[in-house]
This record gives structure tokens, sequence and C-alpha cells, in this order.
């Protein structure tokens, strides 16, 4: 329905989007141009690459272990390698499998990267027969790294590949593996993903637009988008810790809302033309309108994401980072280059018109659903809302645990070690808590703390689930206390070879180690019952301990994520409901989307669990079940928070035009669902299309945070946006418009902006 004749906006000049449709027009040349130098920027920061990390988090109890025992030996497994050798037909007691491995292990030895090396060839029985499997033809070497996590991880390739030998088969695992390993395969399955996506997002669009030309556009802004997001990435990691994961969250989240936002605009400058505007003017209404959206709406997501930097000093943090840069990118691209181009494609934006075409008209199946939908609204309220809650009801047996070894396809390296370790040598393989004794200073080892080091092991050693205790008090069988206390006053150059060595391995200046092992699993229940345990008694003589550990790790990082989740729901909902409120001039509808939004989670939470913990698919997606990763659920809420304003900023966006034009509340209902109900369900076809690549990742938490995605875009676009919003709002009535007095004044109904279909 045509209104007013001129760009202007109501009760004043042109707005600030209509000045930029103009500017855009105007200087396009220059603004492709600008963006060619922007590609050639992200290009060069893409070349010179990055340093991405693995997901940490910093001061938590666990990591200040860890940095504590790190000058021990044996206080850390995270950068020691377990080295299995194996031959079909040699056994380890003849000297050419002997001399293989010494071979083998001289050379690794010998590298910069190498702190030392653990081998049982030469070594005493009582050490020999932990390190020498019962089948005779297996042999364990342990090779401890320098560096941290990050240094270790980067010089994996290195020593992978002088730990190869022609004669032995030799499988590598431990956590720098794990690392390696998932890494890697972080890196296939963004690439994976994003060659799926972009052809799966290309036949949404021709499906929607019917023409090649129009088709391509959102593709463009979408591969502009992420390519400057990783660039971005790529260049903040060398200031600040970037995750791996984050590259896999930016490619997730910004070729979806980049796509998205230039499918509303596209659309929108289509109709424009269809009513016999010129390019210019065509353009100017659309980002008067349609842009408007996008950018209220980029903000929506902007703040959902920075939520995430509520978890400072985490990996999550940075992803928060991250996104926000990539949502950033795409509004950017699409009121701008997006509109350069338009403005230089014009009426030629139908250019390569599809055979098929698709029928138009008011009496259409929205028409229709739109109008079923204003008759019957509580029977379309009442069984949609019962459904989503249906939904959401798994998620109360949420448990949370971090990717470990489980997370990587059977058959990849660092995993068949770990089955292979698991099998041969039990205890090596054992799950370890690592107890980091600190002292006030002096040596750890005088006769009267390691008298109580001693009482301490004797403790923890009669704990439910502990099989064991390694420490410098645990040498054998025989040593009881009071051989405890005389090799504690005897001077060190005293004692035999082995005991200096345990010495050397479990004490580092004012600390000693304890690895206290169980049979439990480390994410089970017991594990962590374990870990508790362990810490509501840590005194040692005048000493205290902390505990560490990948058990310890989970308990910490959950704790972590549930300490800073309030603050960072709260921040999201509140910045969430002010942008919704400038947007729409309206109380209500705000905290209407609050809900909303709520609903469409719970249900993709549900069936997250569902899913993925309890396993009801994993024969089909390919995956192991087990708890849910701790970052998963916030990640998930804050990105998909923002990404569901897109379908609500667009819906009620365009019921509020209508509202402002006619002032009756179920007419623009109707029409508002009429007018963008296809398009939502497009522009939730394509963010589908994109997430469901991403459930082809052999990471399971990628394939989760894919899945979780899409389904949660799939329920939003169709039950919620499409159902339950129109619904509420039919039975609110104009109550769903009230607001201050001042706001309702400034935009009298009267002088309502137009509205185009």
């Amino acid at each position: 329905m045509a209104g007013r004749g001129d760009d202007s906006p109501v009760g004043g000049g042109p707005s600030l989007f209509a000045r930029l449709a103009v500017g855009v027009f105007r200087h396009r040349g220059r603004v492709l141009v600008g963006t060619l130098l922007l590609l050639a920027a992200a290009v060069w920061a893409l070349l010179r690459g990055g340093h991405l990390t693995t997901g940490t988090i910093e001061g938590i109890e666990s990591a200040r272990a860890e940095a504590l025992a790190r000058g021990a030996a044996a206080g850390s497994n995270d950068q020691t390698l377990a080295v299995i050798f194996h031959h079909d037909e040699w056994t380890t007691d003849e000297p050419r499998f002997a001399q293989a491995v010494t071979s083998v292990l001289s050379r690794v030895e010998r590298l910069p990267e190498v702190a030392s090396v653990v081998s049982p060839i030469g070594a005493p029985e009582a050490f020999r027969a932990r390190f020498v499997a019962r089948t005779g033809h297996d042999l364990l070497a342990l090779v401890r790294l320098k560096g941290g996590e990050r240094e270790a991880t980067a010089a994996f390739p290195a020593v992978r590949a002088a730990l190869e030998n022609p004669d032995l088969r030799t499988t590598l695992t431990g956590k720098v593996a794990f690392l390696a390993a998932l890494n890697e395969l972080l890196e296939h399955d963004l690439l994976r993903a994003e060659l799926l996506s972009f052809p799966l997002a290309l036949v949404v669009l021709l499906w929607v637009f019917r023409t090649v030309v129009a088709a391509m556009l959102p593709l463009v802004v979408g591969g502009l988008a992420v390519l400057c997001g990783v660039a971005g990435v790529m260049l903040l990691s060398h200031a600040t810790n970037m995750a791996q994961y984050t590259l896999n969250v930016v490619s997730l989240i910004g070729l979806g809302v980049a796509i998205d936002y230039s499918l509303f605009i596209v659309s929108r400058f289509r109709s424009e033309l269809a009513l016999g505007l010129s390019t210019e003017h065509a353009l100017t209404r659309t980002l008067d309108t349609a842009g408007r959206a996008v950018a209220f709406s980029g903000l929506a997501v902007t703040v959902g994401l920075g939520g995430l930097l509520f978890f400072r000093g985490s990996y999550l943090s940075a992803m928060g980072l991250g996104g926000a840069l990539v949502v950033a990118f795409a509004v950017l691209f699409a009121l701008t280059v997006l509109p350069a181009l338009l403005a230089w494609l014009g009426p030629r934006v139908d250019r390569g018109r599809l055979p098929f075409a698709r029928k138009e008209g008011r009496g259409g199946a929205w028409h229709a659903l739109a109008t079923w939908v204003m008759r019957h609204p509580w029977w379309v309220l009442l069984p949609t809302l019962t459904l989503l809650l249906a939904m959401g009801l798994p998620f109360r047996r949420l448990q949370l645990a971090a990717t470990d070894i489980t997370a990587l396809p059977e058959g990849t390296e660092a995993r068949q070690g770990a089955e292979t370790l698991a099998r041969l040598f039990p205890r090596e393989a054992a799950t370890r808590v690592l107890v980091a004794v600190e002292f006030p200073g002096g040596s750890p080892l005088t006769p009267e703390r390691a008298g109580a080091l001693y009482d301490a092991s004797r403790r923890v050693a009669s704990m439910p689930g502990v099989v064991g205790v390694e420490s410098a008090v645990d040498l054998g069988p025989g040593m009881d206390r009071a051989t405890v206390l005389r090799m504690a006053a005897a001077p060190p150059q005293f004692l035999p070879p082995e005991l200096q060595a345990a010495r050397a391995a479990y004490v580092t200046g004012n600390v000693a180690v304890m690895q206290v092992l169980t049979s439990s699993a480390p994410s089970s229940l017991e594990a962590r019952n374990l870990v508790r345990a362990l810490r509501e008694d840590r005194t040692v003589g005048d000493g205290r301990w902390l505990v560490g550990g990948q058990t310890a790790t989970d308990v910490d990082a959950a704790a972590f994520v549930r300490h800073h989740t309030p603050a960072a729901v709260g921040f999201v909902m509140g910045m969430t409901c002010i942008v919704l409120f400038v947007l729409l001039r309206s109380v209500v509808l705000p905290l209407k989307a609050l809900l909303m939004n709520l609903l469409s989670l719970a249900g993709s939470f549900g069936a997250l669990v569902w899913i993925f913990q309890e396993g009801h698919l994993h024969r089909l997606l390919r995956f192991e079940p087990g708890p849910i990763e701790p970052s998963l659920p916030i990640l998930l809420f804050c990105a998909l928070f923002g990404l569901s304003m897109d379908y609500e900023v667009l819906l009620l966006s365009r019921i509020r035009e209508e509202y402002l034009r006619t002032g009756d509340n179920t007419h623009a209902v109707a029409e508002g669902l009429e007018k963008t109900g296809g398009l939502i369900t497009s522009a939730a076809a394509i963010m589908v299309a994109v997430f469901a690549a991403f459930t082809l990742a052999s990471v399971v938490v990628v394939k989760a945070m894919g899945l979780g995605m899409a389904i949660a875009v799939a329920l939003d676009a169709t039950l919620v946006r499409v159902l339950i919003v129109p619904a509420m709002m039919r039975l609110m009535g104009d109550f769903n418009w009230w607001g201050p007095g001042h706001w309702r004044r400034s935009h009298p109904r009267e002088q309502g902006t137009e509205v185009r279909s």
C-alpha cells in the first residue's frame, strides 16, 4: 500500500539509514574499492596465521595446582606423551628390540622441545615391570615436552616424526596428542562445513528468489563476513588467547547471520522495485526499513555474544569477542557492500530467472495461516507451548564434563593409543588426580614434613575409589613411616639412585607432588566425589595442598560457568530488552520476546541432552554419548538469544509498521505474519542448512553445537515466531503497544511508515 511519496522519515529530515542509502548509492564505486582493500588486508592476516590454543580457564584451582607442580617431572601429565612400541615378532627382552627403542629415544631426547625421556631400557626390574606389557611385544616410554600446553602442542608434529621407526609400530597418546588431533580435526571440520554450507544455502536462496543474481548476493556478503571475521580472530590471537573452537563459532554464526541479513535486504529491495520505484528510491526505502531491522538485529546478536565477555580469563570470553566481531562485519557489509552492489545492479538483480516460478498473491498459504491464527489463538497457543515445554524437560538431567579423548573418532591414533594403554598398562592409564602440596619455604622433605606427607598419603590411599598413590614417600610396600623419616634425615647424596630419582620426580622447590590413582573414569561421579573429598581437608603439616588434573578441571570449569552465568544471562536479557524497547517503543513486546526466546532455547537444550548425553541418535550421528561440554549451554544461550532476535525484529518491525498505519492490532499481526512468514521460514531454512553442515563434524562438541543451533532456529522460526508470537499478540490486543507516553507521542499512529510487500 503506497503512502507518502518522499523518503523522509516521520516528522523531520531523512533518517540515518536513508542518508546511508543515498551515500552508498552515490559513492558505490568507492565502497566497492574500500571493500577490496579490506579483503586484501584480511587475506594478509590469514596468510600471517595466528596462535590458537585449546580451551583454558585462568585462575581456577586446578590450573594453580598444575602451575605449582610444573617443575616436577611427575607433576603433570599434560605435557607428557605416552609412547607404545610394538613388534609382532620381536619380544621386549630381545637386544634388537631394545636397540631399536634406544635409537629412537636417543634421537628424540636431543630435540630442543623435549624436557625428558623415561624408558624401561636398563631400568631396575621393579620399574621395568610397570613399563613392559605382559604380551611380551609392547613397551611403554614417556616423553615429556617443554613449555606449557600451547608450546607442547606446537612441538608435537616434530616429536611425532622423530619417534618413527621402520622396525617398530609406534602409537602415541596423552593430552598433547589429543589436543594436536583435536586441532587438526577442527580445521578439517571447518573446511568441510564451509564447503557444504555454501551450496546448501545457495539451493535455499534459489528457491526463495528464483533468480541466480539475487541468490548469489547473500553468499558474497556471507563469504566476506566469514573471511574478515576469521582474519580478525587470527590477528587477535597474537594479543590474547584464542581457542581453536573460535574459528568454528565465527564461521557458524557469521555465515548464518550474514546470509540472513542479506536475504532481508535483497527481498525488500526487489519488492520496492516491483512497486515501480527507481533504484535510488528503492534502495533508500530498503535501508530505512529492512536495513534498520538488520542493524537492530545485529545489535541484539552482538549483545547476546557480549554475555560471553563476563567469563573473563576463559576461552568463552575470546569466543564472544570473535563472534561479536564477525556479526559486526556481517552488519557492515549488509549495509554498505550489498547496497552498493544493488545500486550497481538495479533491476538487473532479477537476471538469471529460473524456469520454475512461485505463485504470489494474497490467497496463498501464509494468508490462510495468518487468518486461521487470528481466529483461533488459543488452539494455536496451548498445544505449541505444551510441545516446547515437553521438549525442554530432558534439560533437567544435564551433566557437564570437559571434552576428553572420547570426543575423537575411534580411528584416531590418540584414541587408539589411549585404549591400548588402558588394556596393556592399566596403572599408567588410570585416572590421576594431582595433589600439589605447597609449604611456606624450604625443602618439603624435612623429617617433620616427610612424616606429615606420609600420613596424608596413607589417609588419601584409604579414600573410596583410590587404587594407589604415587609420591616421594610412596616408593614400595616396604617403605613405612620410620623408613621415610630416616630417608628425610639423610643427605640426598647418600640415598639409593632410585630414591634420588623419586625425589627429583615428585619434589620441586617448596612443593611436593602426589598423584592419586582411581579406577573411575575422569568424568564419572566417583572421580568428582574424590576431588571434592580431597579438598575438604587440605592441611599437611605446615603446608596446604591444591587439587588438579582432568577431573578437578571438570569440577572447576563447571563451577566457573555456574558462577558467571547469572551475570551473563542478566546482561543479555536486560540489554536485549533495551534494544527492543528502542526499536518497538513498547514495554510489553520486549518482555514477550524474552519469554519466546527462552521457550525455543528450552526445546533446543532438552534435545541436546536427549541426543548427545543420553545417546538416542548416536548411531545415526556417529558419536559416543557422554556429558555435555560445560561451555556449550552458555555458548548456545548467548549465541541463540541474539540470533532468535533476527526473526523477532523482522516480524515485529513489520507488524509495528502496519499497526502505526491502521491502529488495528489484529489486522497488523495478521498482515505482519503474512508479509514476513515466508521470509522468516526461508531465512531459517538457510541458517538450518548452514548449521546442519556442522553436524557432520568429527568432533562431538562441534557436532552438538551445530545441531543445537539448527534445532533452536527451526523451532524459533516455525513454532515460536509463526504460531506462538502471533497468537499471543492477538490475545493481548492493543496492550502489546503499551509504553511511556513520551515515546507514544513521538511516534503517533497517523504518521506511520509505509508498508511494502
